[in-house]
């Protein structure tokens, strides 16, 4: 058993939340029960990861995507309120970490993903939001082939990405920017990359990548930003000796 405050404060400090702007707060967000004996992880806190994490007798919910955001109506819709009052009633801890985890050298959805197909990290800014880089840069000690990396962005997150083929046979360096980081696609093609990885794609990437001779690969907002938030609830359940579990509520977006 651990104490709840401890937990948050502990994500607070590592992930530097302070040194973050963000589209909504970061943080416990739903108060609920003061001890901890279980902890579950997901993508997005919305009604069904608050069922999930009640099913599995979870004291605490850490999630990527937290409830409130800038672009959400102040005065609560008949949703949001469903999702208080199932949370609150059940006495659920509920906590948001969005660009602090993005932007994390360590345990950050860039960062795991970027070492996760094999390259490592380089210097370079790419993935401005609210004033700081949160993407990543790396290379790859031996080149690979543009086909197996497609394959293997694939075989490691589990679904097929949308890619235009555009850059080189070989690729040797990569930015990644998680999520909805299509616009970023830019700061790739001005540093030079061979390709160029994020959840989401807009309309105007195929032309981009095709005129910059980069590979542009969306490979899903929730599927490039799983590891993060469940290496999160790994570090939280080792440093107090709780169970974790991660609830994979899959979003083909």
């Amino acid at each position: 058993m651990a104490d709840r405050d401890e937990i948050i404060a502990f994500c607070d400090e590592t992930l530097e939340i302070d040194t973050y702007g963000d589209y909504g707060p970061n943080g416990l967000q739903v108060p609920g029960r003061s001890e901890v004996t279980r902890v579950a992880t997901a993508v997005s806190a919305h009604l069904a990861s608050i069922e999930a994490a009640i099913e599995t007798e979870a004291d605490l919910l850490l999630t990527h995507h937290g409830l409130f955001w800038d672009f959400h109506p102040r005065a609560l819709t008949d949703a949001m309120a469903r999702r208080l009052r199932l949370a609150l009633g059940s006495d659920l801890n509920v906590a948001g970490y969005h660009l602090p985890l993005d932007g994390h050298p360590e345990i950050g959805n860039n960062a795991l993903l970027l070492r996760q197909l094999g390259f490592e990290p380089l210097p370079g800014d790419i993935g401005e939001a609210k004033g700081r880089h949160i993407g990543a840069v790396g290379v790859r000690p031996e080149p690979i082939s543009a086909d197996d990396l497609f394959a293997l962005v694939s075989h490691e997150l589990g679904r097929e990405p949308l890619v235009f083929a555009e850059g080189p046979d070989n690729v040797s360096t990569i930015g990644i920017v998680t999520g909805a980081g299509a616009s970023d696609l830019h700061q790739a093609i001005a540093l030079g990359l061979d390709a160029y990885l994020t959840g989401e794609p807009s309309e105007h990437v195929m032309a981009d990548a095709r005129e910059g001779g980069i590979h542009f690969i969306a490979a899903g907002h929730y599927a490039t930003e799983i590891c993060g938030i469940r290496a999160l609830g790994d570090l939280v359940a080792r440093r107090f000796g709780i169970e974790h579990e991660f609830l994979d509520l899959p979003n083909p977006i």
